[in-house]
């Protein structure tokens, strides 16, 4: 009986920042293809939330707390996956954000503001890529998890739009580097995904501001986590093995940036409110 399409059984896969959000959408459609998904972030409980989930459909999980942003963290994460599972197939980088607090005008960024985003979401996530590199002695498929803001602009936080920029630079030099070791290299580039984060405390919370969004969507709709899902087990799957170097884009259509509509919404009322106080 031939297998089915797109089964990731036997196959170890590592999901950094794989407790929350697109990340742990990503975790649960790797156990339902049947992967051994080994588990990373910075935070124990919602690992161990996740953990427990695809428990329950029937895979096996891992749970290794680690700071993408140390590398020493990061061999760890290794090597605890190659202990429990005796190989790594695939490693999805997801670990990445802007905190609250570097959110601002570039005019005004500081260093500390611009090394916090660069530093997570650029450095950390090459040098994941070169540790899974390195561990995959047999082959597997690399995932980095970009976004639309690495190909558009993306004012009040350009430091993340820079970094996910430079993230797909180095997502199609890597493929083109680690071909002849049989690794391949590629990249998904989420739209605005909603998650309980962004929705309760984060940038989603305002119902006009997703409204906004909307409008730019041809498909009429945000983004959840499980969009993002089954790309990434295409890309961890046997049947993705002469794709590399892809950058793709998941955002139901949209081609406008969004955050670039957004800042401009809020230059137009400054402009309006201070042509009315003339």
């Amino acid at each position: 009986m031939a297998a089915a399409m797109f089964s990731l059984e036997g196959k170890c896969v590592v999901v950094t920042g794989g407790g929350r959000g697109i990340g742990r959408g990503i975790s649960r459609a790797l156990a339902k293809a049947g992967a051994r998904v080994v588990i990373a972030g910075r935070s124990a409980a919602p690992l161990e939330d996740t953990a427990e989930e695809l428990r329950g459909l029937g895979a096996e999980a891992l749970v290794v707390p680690t700071d993408v942003t140390v590398r020493a963290d990061l061999d760890r994460l290794a090597a605890a996956a190659l202990e429990r599972f005796g190989r790594i197939d695939g490693w999805v980088n997801n670990a990445g954000s802007a905190a609250p607090g570097d959110v601002g005008a570039l005019i005004d960024l500081d260093e500390r503001q611009w090394d916090a985003v660069v530093g997570l979401n650029l450095k950390a996530a090459f040098f994941a890529c070169q540790v899974a590199a390195k561990a995959m002695k047999a082959g597997g498929s690399i995932l980095n998890i970009s976004s639309r803001s690495g190909s558009q602009p993306n004012p009040m936080t350009g430091q993340y739009g820079a970094a996910k920029a430079g993230l797909e630079n180095l997502t199609v030099t890597m493929a083109v580097e680690w071909g002849h070791m049989g690794l391949r290299v590629n990249a998904i580039a989420p739209g605005v995904v909603l998650t309980e984060d962004s929705t309760v405390t984060g940038s989603m919370r305002s119902e006009s501001r997703r409204q906004r969004q909307i409008d730019t969507v041809p498909l009429r709709r945000l983004g959840v986590v499980d969009d993002v899902g089954p790309l990434a087990v295409y890309f961890m799957s046997d049947e993705s093995a002469w794709i590399s170097g892809a950058i793709v884009p998941v955002n139901g259509g949209s081609r406008v940036p969004v955050g670039y509509l957004t800042y401009l919404h809020h230059v137009n009322e400054r402009m309006r409110a201070q042509e009315s106080a003339a």
